[in-house]
């Protein structure tokens, strides 16, 4: 489509390694589906204002739409088509005139625990740390080992293994996808199943954004859709909606799909993990934001509102 039409492409992406291979997975991709030369389609590296902070957590600065601001107003002001994100990383609103339009296949949403000194969260010492800069993984640490500190550990993939060999905590705990897609997977010491420990809304998910306007954008991208994954990444966007949590509030969110069945998990936490409430859902995998939306509600009244204010 697009090398008969002479055009070229333009994606908008974050500069980290794991940020770069994901843009190359929908270069290629969109390549191999529409026939033509990968190399028609230029990747745009642009640095966002959570790259730029390092030093204190990304709650403090204004939450996690800080990975994806500066990468959507390039989108909004036409500098590129298209943008590549963790799904992750997305804000739980996106700013007027941008949509999700796309996402490739999910890679294993699970968290890894990655220690040189115990084989799990449970066999750590008394009082040993595990870095992270995650509200929600605090809080699911701290819920099954009350004693444990958890220091900021901030930086893309690589840097936060060089931070945990050089000794600035006793364990640190990523996402099995990246580690994967980076060929990092040795690395990790235990996978925690999703039961013990709940995935973040839209781990291992990779978003596309275009202008919501873009007709043209929405059919290039189409053929590359999965559509198990963007109606799991849906239901657990409506579950996050719904909440409107601070940045600062816990909150994990998945969803599978089995042939048309989506079976969906979600949970809020108070900060110390002290305070947990859980829900699940099943239900027609078409009707993904309403099993989402459901859900938050349930925890919201649960919860309370004060639960969300306090934070």
């Amino acid at each position: 489509m697009a090398q008969s039409l002479g055009l070229t492409l333009r994606i908008g992406t974050r500069g980290s390694p794991l940020a770069l291979v994901q843009a190359e997975s929908v270069r290629l991709a969109l390549a191999n589906v529409h026939g033509f030369d990968a190399a028609k389609i230029e990747i745009h590296v642009i640095r966002t204002s959570g790259d730029r902070i390092q030093d204190r957590p990304l709650a403090d600065a204004g939450g996690k739409g800080l990975f994806t601001k500066e990468i959507e107003q390039a989108l909004l002001d036409d500098e590129i088509d298209f943008a590549v994100h963790s799904a992750k990383d997305m804000p739980t609103f996106l700013p007027d005139g941008l949509m999700i339009a796309a996402c490739l296949e999910r890679e294993d949403p699970r968290d890894v625990f990655i220690s040189h000194k115990a084989q799990s969260i449970a066999t750590l010492p008394r009082n040993a740390s595990v870095g992270t800069s995650s509200p929600r993984r605090v809080a699911l640490v701290k819920r099954l080992r009350p004693d444990i500190t958890t220091p900021l550990l901030r930086g893309n993939v690589e840097t936060r293994l060089r931070k945990l060999e050089a000794g600035d905590a006793d364990a640190t705990i990523l996402a099995l996808a990246g580690l994967k897609r980076l060929g990092l997977s040795n690395v990790a010491t235990k996978i925690m199943s999703a039961d013990e420990f709940l995935p973040a809304v839209g781990q291992g998910a990779i978003a596309i954004e275009i202008r919501t306007e873009d007709a043209r954008m929405r059919g290039i991208l189409a053929p590359v859709d999965h559509q198990d994954t963007s109606r799991a990444l849906t239901a657990e966007r409506a579950f996050l909606a719904v909440l409107d949590g601070s940045c600062r509030t816990p909150i994990a969110g998945h969803a599978t799909v089995a042939g048309n069945t989506m079976s969906f998990r979600g949970l809020v936490s108070s900060p110390d993990g002290a305070q947990t409430y859980e829900t699940s859902r099943e239900g027609a995998a078409s009707n993904a934001e309403a099993i989402g939306a459901d859900a938050g509600r349930e925890l919201k009244e649960r919860a309370g509102p004060d639960f969300f204010q306090d934070q």
